[in-house]
C-alpha cells in the first residue's frame, strides 16, 4: 500500500502540477495587474472591518478561518522537509509560489463570496458551488467536493495530528508503551491524543460560529508568538543574515538537491503550507458578510503574505540561520549532500525547527515549537472539519438520504486518532494526494472560468472604480453581466 501511494504521489506531483501552480499566479497577477501589491494598503483596511450578520462572519474572522487552515504544520515541518529534500533553495520557489499564489487566491476568493448560497441559517459556499453555479458543470462541482471531502475529511487530518505525536514525543518521550490494534504507542503520545480529540469535539459541534470566534482569538496569537521567537533566534545571530540570504538565492538556481529538486518542493510545501489554488480557502471566504465579492478576494489574497512570506520565512531562516538541518536530496536515505545534524534526524519532521529553537533558548525552544504545533495543527484540522462539512452539504443536496453530518465529525476524529500514532513519512504522502487532487480540479476549473465569463476581472474593475469613485460600496452581477450570482442578485434587488 505504501508503494501504491508512492507512486500515485509521485504522477499527482508531476511537473505539470508544480508549473501549473506557477503559471496559474503568474497568468491571474498578469491579469489583474498583480492586484497582490496595488492595493496592499487596502488589503490592511478590510482585515479589521469587523462586519458580521446572523448568516455569515466578519472578514477578519474568515481570514482567521482560513489562516487556520494554511498556517498549520507545512509552516513548521513542511518547510523543514522543503530544505531537507529540496535544499535552501526550496524557501525562494516557497516565495515565488506564495507571491503569484496571492492572485489565485484571490480570484478562487472571489468566485467562492460572489456564487456563495444561505442554507440552513449560514452562508456556504467553494469551488464546488462556483463550478457549478458559473459554468453550469455539476459534474466538476461533484467532483471537486467529493476530492475535498476526501482529502480535508480523510488524508489531511492526519498529517497535522501526526506532527502533534511526533512534537509530544520530542518534547517528552514516549512514556511506557502501550500495545494497540496500530502498534506499540508512548503514553504521553496517547495523552496528547486525548486533549486533542476532546477539544475538537467541542468545537466542531458548535458549527461554524464557533469555530470562527475561536480562530479569531487562537490564530493571531499563535503566528505573533511564533515569529518574536524567530525574530530573536535572528538577532541573536545577525551576523550570519546576509550570509542565509545569499544561500537561498543562489542555491534558488544552482541547487545542491537539484534545480528541480528545489523548485518541486518548495512549490509543494509552498501549496501545502498556503494552499493557494487548491481551493480551501474559498470555503471560508463564501461565509463571511461582506459589500463586495473583491473585498474578501483581497483579504485572502493578504492571507498567502501571512502564512508564507512570514510565518514561513520564519521557520525557514530560524533553521538555516542556527545551521540545523540536514540536505539528502534524491540520495538513498542516509546518505546526504549537507549535513549538519545525526543521520537519524527525520526531515518530514519539526525536528529542524525544534533543534534551530534548542540552540537559542535551550530546553524551552522544543516545548516552545511542540506548543506550537498543537495550536497550528488544532486549528487547521478545525478548517477541514469546516471545508469537508461545507462539500458534504453541497453533496447532499443531490441525495434523498445524505450523509449526516455527525459521520463527518466521527470520521475526522478517527483520522486524527489515526494520524497521531502513524508514520510521518506515510502520512506526508497521503496529504500530498489530497492537496494535488484538489489543486489539479481547482486550479484547471477556474482558468476555464476566466476563458467563459472574468466574473473575477469584471468584479475587480467595478470594485476599483467605486474606491477611486469615493463609495459607496454596493454591488449588482447583473449590472456587470455575471449571471447565476443569485445570493448578490436579490441582495441588490432587496435595496432598490
Amino acid at each position: 500500500m505504501e508503494s501504491f501511494i508512492d507512486s500515485l504521489n509521485g504522477i499527482i506531483w508531476s511537473k505539470g502540477l508544480i508549473y501549473l501552480c506557477l503559471g496559474a499566479g503568474l497568468f491571474y497577477s498578469i491579469q489583474t495587474r498583480f492586484a497582490q501589491v496595488r492595493h496592499f494598503k487596502e488589503m490592511l483596511r478590510l482585515l479589521f472591518k469587523r462586519k458580521g450578520a446572523e448568516s455569515g462572519i466578519s472578514s477578519f474572522q474568515a481570514l482567521a478561518v482560513s489562516l487556520s487552515g494554511r498556517v498549520g504544520v507545512g509552516n513548521i515541518a513542511g518547510v523543514a522537509a522543503a530544505i531537507g529534500f529540496g535544499g535552501p533553495g526550496a524557501v525562494f520557489w516557497m516565495w515565488v509560489v506564495a507571491f503569484l499564489g496571492a492572485s489565485t487566491a484571490y480570484a478562487e476568493s472571489t468566485l467562492g463570496q460572489l456564487y456563495k448560497v444561505e442554507e440552513d441559517g449560514q452562508y456556504r459556499g467553494g469551488s464546488a458551488y462556483f463550478f457549478e453555479s458559473c459554468l453550469g458543470w455539476r459534474w466538476l462541482g461533484v467532483s471537486f467536493a467529493i476530492a475535498a471531502v476526501v482529502a480535508c475529511g480523510i488524508f489531511l487530518p492526519g498529517v497535522q495530528a501526526n506532527a502533534v505525536g511526533n512534537a509530544v514525543t520530542q518534547i517528552f518521550g514516549d512514556g511506557d508503551m502501550v500495545d494497540t490494534f496500530l502498534g506499540p504507542v508512548g503514553t504521553y503520545k496517547l495523552i496528547g491524543l486525548g486533549v486533542i480529540l476532546t477539544l475538537l469535539a467541542v468545537i466542531i459541534f458548535g458549527g461554524i460560529k464557533r469555530i470562527a470566534r475561536f480562530a479569531e482569538f487562537v490564530v493571531p496569537f499563535m503566528a505573533l508568538g511564533y515569529i518574536v521567537l524567530a525574530l530573536i533566534v535572528i538577532v541573536f545571530n545577525i551576523d550570519k543574515l546576509p550570509g542565509v540570504f545569499s544561500l537561498i538565492f543562489s542555491d534558488a538556481f544552482t541547487a545542491q538537491a537539484g534545480f528541480g529538486a528545489a523548485i518541486g518542493w518548495g512549490v509543494k510545501r509552498g501549496v501545502y503550507s498556503n494552499e493557494a489554488g487548491q481551493g480551501t480557502g474559498t470555503h471560508a471566504a463564501a461565509a463571511a458578510e461582506t459589500e463586495h465579492p473583491s473585498q474578501q478576494g483581497l483579504v485572502q489574497a493578504f492571507s498567502i503574505y501571512i502564512d508564507t512570506l512570514l510565518v514561513c520565512t520564519a521557520t525557514a531562516l530560524m533553521i538555516l540561520i542556527t545551521n540545523q538541518y540536514n540536505v539528502q536530496g534524491t540520495l538513498p536515505a542516509g546518505q546526504f549532500l549537507v549535513q549538519n545534524l545525526p543521520a537519524a534526524t527525520e526531515i518530514g519532521s519539526a525536528a529542524f525547527t525544534q533543534m534551530a529553537l534548542q540552540s537559542t533558548f535551550g530546553g524551552f525552544g522544543p516545548v516552545f515549537v511542540g506548543v506550537a504545533l498543537f495550536f497550528f495543527a488544532f486549528t487547521t484540522i478545525l478548517a477541514y472539519y469546516y471545508i469537508a462539512e461545507t462539500n458534504i452539504a453541497y453533496l447532499n443536496r443531490f441525495f434523498k438520504r445524505g450523509v449526516p453530518l455527525v459521520f463527518v465529525k466521527l470520521v475526522i476524529m478517527a483520522m486524527v486518532a489515526y494520524g497521531t500514532v502513524n508514520s510521518a513519512g506515510y502520512i506526508w504522502n497521503l496529504g500530498d494526494i489530497g492537496v494535488g487532487i484538489m489543486a489539479w480540479i481547482n486550479i484547471i476549473g477556474i482558468l476555464i472560468i476566466f476563458f467563459i465569463a472574468k466574473p473575477t476581472i469584471l468584479c475587480l474593475r467595478d470594485y476599483e472604480a467605486q474606491l477611486k469613485a469615493g463609495g459607496p460600496i454596493t454591488f449588482d452581477p447583473i449590472k456587470l453581466g455575471i449571471k447565476n450570482a443569485t445570493f448578490w442578485e436579490r441582495r441588490a434587488a432587496a435595496k432598490k
